[in-house]
């Protein structure tokens, strides 16, 4: 019982680490400038000022969106996932249980990691003397972590 608690504890954090690595801005910071994947903040003047991102060789506009959409569906994958293994702890005997939990798992998994995959090999190639990732880039990856975790952990559980 102990350790469906951990896996669920674990699994809450995963889902709160994804949307906040995917809703805020922090994916490439310096002293005036916060980057996310959907707009850019400024600082000028004094007054932090939300900007479009830019369409430049920066921003390859193809891989922005794939990046977005694998955060999304990392998302969702994961929160579908939690739901799925609340359904299956109390309707699937044992042996059965978890599959699918886990499978969803691993596709957030696999989505976190495409997404921050492209986003370190396309962006800010030139920029690193301007900043350095910010605190979403490091949860998108703790996230990838943690999926990885849980989708394992899933499958192991199917057992017992």
């Amino acid at each position: 019982m102990l350790v469906l608690a951990a896996v669920f504890v674990c699994h809450i954090a995963d889902i709160i680490i994804l949307l906040v690595a995917t809703i805020d801005n922090g994916w490439f910071v310096s002293d005036v400038r916060s980057t996310g994947l959907w707009g850019r903040w400024d600082y000028v003047e004094g007054v932090w000022n939300l900007t479009s991102l830019p369409p430049s060789p920066s921003y390859p506009k193809e891989y922005l969106q794939a990046v977005q959409a694998s955060s999304i569906l990392a998302c969702i994958f994961s929160i579908i996932g939690l739901f799925v293994f609340v359904a299956q702890l109390f309707t699937l005997p044992k042996g059965q249980r978890f599959i699918a939990s886990g499978v969803f798992q691993f596709l957030a998994f696999l989505c976190i990691m495409i997404a921050a995959s492209i986003y370190t090999d396309r962006f800010h190639l030139n920029e690193q003397e301007l900043g350095h990732y910010g605190h979403c880039y490091i949860l998108a990856w703790i996230a990838f972590v943690l999926s990885f975790i849980s989708s394992i952990t899933y499958f192991v559980l199917r057992k017992k």
